[in-house]
């Protein structure tokens, strides 16, 4: 079905780079080039040239040689440019048609209203539909498992061999089209329609030109063209004053110093940048669904991190029975496990686990009796069955101790002395009851993942607060939080909550990331700022997030964070070289424009260039060759330092400021060098 994507490609791969230079030629589209302002200007000077050029050359005027490569040399900068942006979408372009190419038709077998299935093509299936996918078939379009439960190879799209469980009820419900069911057979409901199914949304992010400009960017775009029109205007009333001056410049020269001033090489790097970053994201396994979602991941101040799964390993398991007084074990375990036969989360199945192979307790035929089975739900955090007039429930320690309050029952002090042993080791309590008699404790035993502590200490460097949240009772996630290192933590979290939380702290003026794979996260991941659902979450989950991991991973989110950063910097710094860069250009050309009217300003030719002509050429020719040299950072990105805000200004400043100011006056000097020597001036 699909090609799982190329990763890790070389930034100067020939098929990339020789796509790149095509496209450079295809985006001299004026259309195209006018949503770059500052290159845009660059053309139309280059334009304009051409035909004084021609002009010159049919009048047979002297100094062809001099405007001619001034006037290549513009063009080269639109062009250097463009092979920037090029270059830049060259991967995702390459990834897309990897995609398109192994599409193929795939057969599916739609359930008839009257339970007959019958073989129908993949593309004419609409949200919906209910299939029926057998080991060895491919799962005919994006959808919801609503029977059954199967192992299913996700490598297409993920890259991962190992396979995965999909199984219907739960948080790994949902499936992809174009993966293949390995084991069992599932009925799948149809969520989405023919040319909006997931792949076809990651075909669409992965190519650079669908990308739409993110805010920081276009904040950039329209300082960048307000500078561009200061320059154009300040070269403009400049002629009059060199005409009074007896030193009149010609339109190349004029054009020059305009080029040469405007901040062409932060003006043709700066769509590289953010397609770059967004390619990075997608190299990760997470698929952006807009360009605002991957710029607001690096001025992320809070952060939302699910405690099961995402701090600590999941699926808590049940490891001991601890019986209220007058109660065996062998009587709490089999409450225990008829409580949680309608509990399809791993808690609730390893309690039946549990209670099998401790006690030797197994299924016992309930279709004799009236058995209403209550499962579990996020909202009331407990599950039961009634059958022989007995209600018999299991679940959270709160919500069990309100529910038998409210049926006239009573806590002993034991169990309630059980309850905060168990929480205060960092496990966590479960209570069962059988009618308004408590019955015991369930201890749930959860393990926080290895390098946690390290990287919320990495977190805080970078200024991000974290905030564990999680259903557990306020002992538990206190205990689970200290251990993790986490700044916060919000304990008995109910879908309103975690809402209620981010609003909160969006109301600070804080930016607000989360992570979330159920239908009960979805409001929050539409809330948070920078919401990553997982794909092996519901479609619900995915359909509310802006973004999704391909990999399940939730600890994803930090990577997330950190190449969102990583991308805002990489902009920043970019841009002070490019006013740093400015001013060494300045000096270039100013002192060969006036010297000869103004002998004094000779003084301001520090580089010692030789003629006014080397000058003013050099200056063009370093302004075009310098956004070639930094097409490799702009796609790579400038690497991230978890630093405050002003330590980060300094260093910004230091490296990227001095530099840009440096570096031209070392590169113009050499140019000089090369064009005096070859007569080219």
């Amino acid at each position: 079905m699909m090609a799982h994507v190329r990763k890790n490609k070389s930034i100067w791969d020939a098929g990339i780079a020789r796509r790149a230079g095509l496209d450079s030629f295809v985006k001299l589209n004026p259309r195209t080039l006018m949503k770059n302002p500052v290159m845009f200007v660059v053309e139309v000077g280059a334009a304009l040239l051409t035909v004084e050029l021609v002009s010159h050359a049919l009048h047979r005027t002297l100094g062809f040689g001099f405007e001619f490569q001034i006037t290549i040399w513009l063009w080269f900068t639109v062009l250097f440019a463009n092979f920037a942006e090029a270059m830049a979408e060259g991967r995702g372009k390459a990834q897309a048609d990897t995609l398109r190419k192994a599409r193929t038709e795939t057969i599916a077998y739609k359930l008839k209203p009257d339970g007959s299935k019958q073989e129908v093509s993949g593309s004419t299936l609409r949200a919906g539909d209910v299939v029926v996918v057998d080991a060895g078939q491919f799962i005919p379009g994006d959808g919801e498992v609503i029977h059954g439960v199967a192992s299913v190879d996700e490598s297409a799209i993920t890259g991962e061999s190992a396979p995965v469980i999909r199984e219907s009820g739960g948080d790994r419900s949902a499936v992809t089209g174009g993966t293949r069911v390995l084991s069992d057979e599932i009925k799948v409901r149809i969520t989405s329609n023919p040319g909006e199914t997931f792949l076809d949304r990651m075909i669409k992010m992965v190519e650079g030109a669908s990308r739409q400009k993110t805010p920081n960017e276009i904040a950039l775009n329209i300082l960048l063209c307000g500078l561009t029109i200061i320059f154009l205007l300040a070269v403009a009333a400049l002629q009059p004053m060199a005409i009074y001056s007896g030193a009149p410049q010609s339109a190349f020269v004029l054009w020059s110093l305009l080029v040469c001033l405007i901040p062409t090489t932060i003006g043709g790097l700066l769509s590289a940048i953010g397609i770059a970053g967004i390619d990075r994201v997608i190299q990760r396994n997470v698929m952006a669904m807009s360009g605002r979602a991957v710029e607001a991941a690096g001025d992320v101040d809070t952060l939302l991190l699910d405690k099961t799964g995402t701090i600590t390993l999941g699926n808590r398991q049940a490891t001991e029975f601890i019986p209220a007084p007058g109660v065996s074990d062998a009587e709490l375990a089999d409450a225990a496990q008829l409580a949680s036969l309608a509990d399809e989360t791993p808690e609730g199945r390893s309690i039946v686990v549990l209670a099998k192979e401790k006690y030797g307790l197994r299924g016992r035929p309930l279709s004799t009796h009236e058995a209403t089975f209550i499962p579990f739900t996020a909202q009331t955090r407990m599950s039961g069955v009634d059958f022989n007039g007995q209600a018999i429930r299991k679940g959270a320690a709160d919500a069990m101790k309100k529910y038998i309050l409210a049926q006239g029952g009573t806590i002993p002090g034991e169990v309630d002395g059980a309850v905060q042993l168990v929480a205060t080791s960092g496990a966590t309590p479960l209570l069962v009851s059988v009618g308004s008699r408590i019955m015991g404790t369930v201890r749930l035993k959860d393990i926080v993942k290895g390098g946690m502590r390290e990287r919320f200490d990495h977190l805080r460097a970078m200024g991000i607060r974290t905030i564990m949240i999680t259903g557990d009772n306020h002992l538990t996630a206190a205990a689970i939080a200290q251990e993790a290192g986490v700044d916060d933590f919000l304990a008995e979290a109910k879908p309103e909550d975690k809402l209620a939380l981010i609003r909160k702290e969006q109301a600070k003026g804080k930016l607000v990331a989360m992570t979330g794979d159920g239908t009960n996260d979805a409001p929050a991941l539409a809330q948070a700022d920078v919401g990553l659902a997982m794909n092996a979450g519901t479609q619900a989950a995915k359909e509310a997030g802006n973004m999704v991991d391909l990999d399940s991973n939730p600890t994803k989110l930090i990577e997330v964070v950190e190449i969102g950063k990583q991308m805002l910097i990489t902009r920043g710094a970019l841009t002070t070289f490019s006013v740093a860069n400015d001013v060494a250009k300045y000096f270039a050309i100013i002192p060969a424009m006036f010297a000869g009217a103004f002998p004094v300003l000779q003084a301001l030719n520090i580089m010692r260039l030789k003629t006014p002509e080397s000058a003013i050429l050099s200056a063009v020719i370093f302004n075009a060759l310098i956004i070639v040299a930094l097409v490799p950072l702009a796609l790579r990105g400038v690497r991230y330092r978890p630093m405050g805000a002003s330590a980060l200004l300094r260093w910004n400043l230091l490296v990227y400021g001095v530099g840009g100011l440096v570096a031209p006056f070392i590169g113009i000097k050499l140019v000089d060098l090369i064009v005096t020597s070859l007569h080219w001036a």
